[in-house]
């Protein structure tokens, strides 16, 4: 018998009908030092990246850069409400001890925190994924995307990645899954179960976010190849060709985190349910734990990995040189000898080919004019 036959059979609300509160298993992981220190940490963080962000689109003159802040918003926006929201409900359940069946009889409220971990879980990784597709376009198929693209297009595309999202946090009250309380009490989350509807969003869940990181880490990896291979010259493009070396190590470093982040809770429901064993609240709360470091981490990212930034911590760099590639000559040099002998013009070689020409400006050009008489 399912969660829901066996609620109808009790006359027990669903979200309850598997785990009843009061519980007694109380770990240590499951301190309320920790959602205390995560949201302490997490709010503020994501409030002044926020508003860095903010003076940042407001200055910029660049169209592909503004589309990348845009992006970096809505990702600093999901995880300053993701943190708000799970947050406050998870320490007033410890600093209060409320009775989840007094207080919510009808799992109206476990039904919303339910919702709430998986539409704040899958926006960074969707919003990841969406990144990578912006970024390889621009790189790779720069003339596939036009000019004249208006800046409210970018945002329709961070809205329908959270339309996802919501839509699938909306599953289990359609009856593909349930939301159920889970132990120790302060928290709601979908059932993680081999069985019936249960074990659909399950794999629904695991398989969008691991598909988003995969689907990420392939299209950086194309960008960052095409990109060392035609931010090479020192020609008057290497300007916007900064901007776009400093966007990839910022997308590089998010994918990282998340997939660091997310990938052993992801891969651990996965292989829950299709193992069908019997599930280990400790690792599910510690992957958990892993899981809300990248809320954490990602405004971090844009705060510090800065060129503004980086001139203050490194001030003895000659950052006046016309491209962050020739920072590191030997590493720069190393890299294009890899990707020229195992690439060769396999990889985009029409657009990097015309890129290449127009803005290449020949040695005769660079002489200086003879002196007028």
């Amino acid at each position: 018998m399912n969660a829901s036959g066996l609620s109808l059979a009790n006359n027990t609300p669903l979200c309850y009908s598997i785990n009843s509160p009061p519980f007694k298993y109380n770990p240590p992981i499951a301190s309320a030092y920790y959602s205390t220190i995560f949201t302490i940490l997490g709010l503020p963080s994501n409030l002044l990246a926020f508003i860095v962000l903010v003076k940042a689109f407001r200055r910029t003159n660049s169209r592909s850069r503004s589309f990348f802040l845009i992006f970096l918003g809505g990702l600093v926006v999901t995880d300053f409400m993701g943190l708000l929201v799970t947050g406050s409900i998870t320490i007033s359940f410890h600093a209060t001890k409320f009775n989840w069946r007094n207080l919510d009889p009808y799992c109206h409220f476990c039904n919303f925190m339910g919702m709430s971990m998986v539409f704040y879980g899958l926006c960074p990784l969707l919003l990841g994924a969406a990144m990578a597709v912006e970024r390889f376009i621009g790189i790779n198929r720069p003339f596939a995307r036009s000019t004249k693209m208006p800046k409210g297009r970018t945002i329709s595309m961070v809205l329908m990645v959270w339309f996802i999202a919501g839509c699938i946090a909306l599953l289990p009250l359609t009856g593909i899954g349930s939301y159920h309380i889970q132990k120790p009490g302060s928290w709601c989350f979908f059932l993680i179960s081999s069985k019936g509807n249960d074990l659909i969003f399950s794999l629904i869940f695991s398989l969008v976010g691991l598909m988003s990181i995969t689907v990420s880490f392939l299209l950086n990896t194309v960008s960052v190849v095409t990109l060392i291979k035609v931010c090479c010259g020192q020609d008057r493009s290497q300007r916007s060709r900064d901007h776009e070396v400093e966007m990839m190590v910022q997308l590089i470093l998010i994918m990282l985190i998340a997939s660091i982040c997310w990938c052993p809770l992801l891969i651990f429901i996965a292989q829950t349910v299709l193992s069908g064993a019997e599930l280990q609240i400790k690792y599910l709360l510690l992957w958990l734990r892993f899981a809300t470091w990248n809320q954490i981490l990602d405004p971090w990212i844009y705060i510090l990995f800065r060129r503004a930034v980086l001139k203050r911590i490194y001030p003895r760099f000659d950052w006046s040189r016309s491209s962050i590639m020739t920072l590191y000559p030997p590493l720069g040099n190393t890299l294009r000898r890899l990707t020229r002998s195992s690439l060769g013009s396999t990889l985009g070689s029409d657009e990097t080919g015309e890129t290449g020409k127009t803005n290449v400006i020949p040695p005769s050009s660079l002489k200086h004019p003879p002196p007028s008489p």
